[in-house]
């Protein structure tokens, strides 16, 4: 036992006196970086239901579309930071980034042309696929509360709300994203400090707090007959992981 004892403090002791990679890069008021990583999107929306459709020879028919993201879909992110140290625990951080991906969007169209199945339901006719593309300018604001630092690492907590400014949307596609969108995100990470620089993975959540659907785009359609697919939601609100690495 009195060797166990002995053994535990020595490594202990060990742990203790490491040497500390960069040990006053915490203590700078100011510094910058660098970002890198991955995320996963998905756009949930919010279905309409039943639609009457006019037709351009003025008659109406009935029309039930569905529209569904039906995968997270993966991108990649690139940025750059700026970190104000607010005291030994919290910092402030600046991080403009651009989001780049592509959103499988699939439509199903159940619209009865007289075909129902044994139990009356109507037989669905066409399946669409829509790639909708997006890039997106953010720059997020984020508060981070650390740990304290042991040895070479250090864990963190951090929240803020990332401001997003979609720079694609094409006047022909199905469904069209607004301009602008806000996210609040949340998440964690850990600092490890390397011999020539800090390494920080950082794993955040993010959700969309507005309607980012384009409900003007149906204005734009030159052909009407997508206006049964365009219409057949009423509110998108998108979701995001993102796996980002930061460097500094």
């Amino acid at each position: 036992m009195l060797t166990v004892v002995i053994g535990c403090a020595t490594t202990v002791t060990a742990q203790e006196r490491k040497v500390q990679n960069k040990p006053y890069t915490d203590l700078r008021p100011f510094h910058f970086g660098v970002i890198v990583g991955t995320h996963l999107q998905d756009l949930e929306m919010v279905n309409v239901g039943p639609q009457v459709i006019v037709n351009e020879d003025g008659t109406t028919d009935n029309s039930i579309v569905t529209i569904d993201q039906d995968r997270w879909d993966g991108g990649f992110t690139v940025g750059v930071l700026g970190e104000l140290r607010l005291n030994e625990f919290f910092q402030l951080r600046i991080a403009p980034a651009m989001y780049f991906g592509t959103r499988h969007l699939t439509f199903r169209n159940f619209t009865p042309k007289q075909q129902t199945d044994e139990d009356g339901n109507p037989i669905r006719q066409l399946e669409e696929v829509q790639g909708l593309k997006n890039a997106y300018i953010a720059c997020s604001g984020d508060i981070i509360f650390a740990g304290p630092r042991f040895n070479n690492h250090r864990p963190y907590l951090m929240a803020g709300v990332s401001p997003m400014l979609n720079l694609s949307g094409g006047k022909n596609d199905y469904i069209k994203l607004k301009r602008s969108d806000v996210f609040f995100e949340v998440g964690m990470g850990c600092d490890f400090y390397l011999p020539y620089f800090k390494l920080r993975p950082e794993l955040k959540f993010m959700f969309g707090l507005t309607n980012c659907l384009d409900s003007k785009h149906a204005d734009e359609l030159r052909n009407k007959e997508m206006l049964r697919y365009t219409n057949a939601i009423n509110q998108a609100h998108t979701k995001m992981i993102a796996l980002s690495f930061y460097f500094e």
